[in-house]
């Protein structure tokens, strides 16, 4: 069953969750003090990979009710996906929706458990993202980069705080049944040193192969089976200097020592009581809501533990057609497990200093992408309008921030690049952008790129 057991040592040793010993006397992943006071001490990012539809869950259009079915004209531009050459036409949305919360925040109504906690969350409708590729546009959300290839937010935030937890990686990813387009990728360590890069738990199965030791293997044989194993690999590195990789592969099979003896205690979601797991939906009719309130429920197992930063993945918002069942089932899936977690954070008194951000690539269209007519309308990628949310530690809860325009096309009220997304995110963990930095290629880089500002509505 998923998350019970424990992705090969070897594996993970050569994935780079490292901070062993050495690791610790150098600060490669010691605690550091933020560039000021932090509001939040760790983050759990909710990645719903896709693409989902904010005029369909948290940005609704009445507007569209009148419009539906006529003809649309838009002008064609690097912003907004036209996967359908035809004639295109404006599309209700096939949902519900309701005012929840003390703020009367308007949401679908299939967030039935999602809607009690609303309170507790910032809604934010004012983001714009630069590219409607998948691939590329996760790539900007998780590293500031379209291309790939630099440090996700979680290696960035590991590089600037440390880990509390030497035991433990200190950036967790907890995929889908499959990666999101782009891959690993998404959580790449990019330039920064190997230690930093994001550990991806097996989605099925044990999420970690071979944590314990063979039978008949004690501890005090397999700590000196290690140091002799670390001896042989320094004699090995010091005969080549020039492959930092080699210190990090040494101290990772320290770590993962280290790791067998407080990582499955993590992982036992058997430990929390039956009516934790079932307000998760954990053991319930829906399967899907069941894997997707297990990964929810062990992103906070993992940042109690003292990870740093974790991400947690749901894939198949890409509704092009039939987006009333296709975004239903992905709603229903999700709504538990997302309302536990803020319900759980807040009872364990985690929710002050722990930062959830929940988020896609994009938004949708109002037009119909592929299909016209009857029930089986969908919509296309839309980089100029997208709506997110964050609730805990310095998020200003039951607050609105943004608006996007009447048919939900483009962002027009406190529009901000995913950069100054960014911005905030690291500021709300106590880092500043401009100060964390590392010099690569002849230059000092930052997860902004270039700089940007705070979107100071989301702050309490």
């Amino acid at each position: 069953m998923i998350f019970n057991g424990g992705m090969g040592l070897g594996t993970v040793a050569l994935s780079a969750i490292v901070a062993a010993d050495q690791a610790r006397a150098s600060g490669t992943l010691a605690p550091r003090n933020p560039h000021h006071t932090a509001k939040a001490k760790n983050c759990i990012f909710l990645l719903m990979e896709g693409g989902p539809s904010h005029i369909d869950t948290i940005d609704p259009k009445p507007k569209l009710g009148s419009l539906h079915m006529t003809k649309m004209t838009r002008e064609r531009t690097r912003f907004e996906a036209n996967m359908n050459t035809g004639e295109r036409y404006f599309v209700k949305s096939p949902f519900e929706f309701h005012r929840a919360g003390k703020a009367g925040v308007e949401i679908n109504t299939l967030f039935r458990n999602f809607s009690g906690v609303v309170d507790d969350v910032c809604f934010y409708r004012g983001l714009r993202a630069e590219s409607v590729n998948h691939p590329t546009a996760l790539y900007h959300l998780n590293t500031g980069n379209q291309f790939g290839g630099d440090p996700a937010l979680g290696a960035w935030a590991s590089y600037g705080l440390g880990t509390v937890n030497q035991n433990l990686p200190a950036f967790v990813v907890l995929p889908d049944t499959a990666y999101p387009q782009g891959g690993a990728g998404n959580w790449s360590n990019g330039f920064l040193p190997a230690h930093y890069q994001g550990t991806p738990l097996r989605p099925q199965g044990a999420p970690v192969l071979d944590m314990a030791p063979p039978a008949g293997v004690t501890p005090d044989r397999q700590k000196a089976n290690l140091d002799f194993l670390t001896r042989l690999n320094r004699m090995h590195r010091d005969r080549h200097p020039a492959h930092a990789e080699l210190d990090s592969r040494i101290e990772s099979y320290e770590l993962a020592f280290r790791m067998q003896a407080e990582m499955p205690g993590v992982l036992d979601l058997e430990k929390e009581p039956v009516k934790t797991r079932e307000m998760y939906g954990i053991g319930g009719s829906n399967p899907d809501a069941d894997a997707f309130g297990r990964r929810c429920l062990m992103a906070r197992r993992l940042v109690q533990a003292g990870v740093r930063f974790v991400q947690v993945i749901a894939m198949g918002w890409d509704s092009h057609d039939y987006i009333d069942k296709a975004h239903g089932a992905r709603i229903r899936s999700i709504d538990q497990g997302i309302a536990a977690l803020i319900t759980d954070l807040k009872r364990t008194g985690l929710l002050n200093e722990t930062l959830v951000v929940f988020a896609g690539e994009f938004g949708r269209s109002p037009d119909n992408g592929i299909r016209r007519g009857g029930q089986v309308w969908g919509r296309d990628h839309n980089a100029t309008a997208m709506a997110l949310w964050l609730a805990g530690g310095g998020v200003r809860a039951g607050h609105v921030a943004g608006a996007t325009d009447d048919i939900g096309l483009r962002a027009v009220e406190n529009v901000h690049p995913i950069k100054d997304l960014h911005v905030t995110l690291l500021h709300l963990l106590g880092l500043d952008d401009n100060k964390l930095r590392y010099f690569h290629a002849g230059r000092d880089k930052q997860l902004s790129q270039t700089g940007g500002e705070l979107i100071r509505e989301l702050i309490a």
